[in-house]
């Protein structure tokens, strides 16, 4: 498998990919399925946020995952959201570090001084992952919101780039 930037023909696997943790409820309080055309949104705003896909030799999408802007004001533009998520058929197999990593470098390279997100607390996988990547989890949101009448909480991780510039 290999990392590459995700391609507007990548849409469908992505949303389909999405679309997969939406109907578990593991992963994200969305709870309607993303279209193609929600993905290429996304990836429309790849000069700041990149999406990354991880692919096969025939170029198939087994899973993806993109920054997103953290806040409106300027003070945080050097802060980025990520997401990840992975084709059903190949979790568990480690591939997910290798997107993480290829991700947190690519946002490094583009100046982000910290990438964060939130994680449901008994998402131990991608929790996992996280703190294998470098992450470390901050705190926790209590009652972060409502999904299909259940609260839950989220773990909140960061993992902090080096800053090199003078504030």
């Amino acid at each position: 498998m290999r990392v590459r930037l995700a391609e507007p023909k990548d849409t469908v696997s992505i949303a389909a990919i999405y679309n997969q943790r939406i109907e578990e409820r593991s992963s994200t309080f969305e709870t309607a399925p993303r279209s193609p055309a929600d993905m290429l949104d996304r990836i429309n705003a790849m000069e700041r946020y990149p999406v990354l896909v991880m692919v096969d030799e025939a170029d198939q999408v087994f899973g993806w995952a993109g920054l997103s802007s953290y806040r409106g004001r300027a003070c945080y533009d050097g802060i980025a959201d990520f997401s990840i998520y992975l084709d059903r058929s190949v979790r568990g197999q480690g591939l997910g570090k290798q997107l993480l990593q290829t991700l947190l470098t690519e946002a490094e390279a583009r100046g982000f001084w910290k990438v964060l997100s939130r994680i449901f607390t008994f998402n131990h996988a991608s929790l996992a992952l996280c703190e294998a990547c470098g992450f470390r989890q901050v705190g926790v949101y209590e009652k972060h919101a409502c999904l299909e009448g259940r609260w839950l909480d989220c773990a909140i991780v960061e993992r902090l780039f080096p800053v090199n510039q003078p504030v």
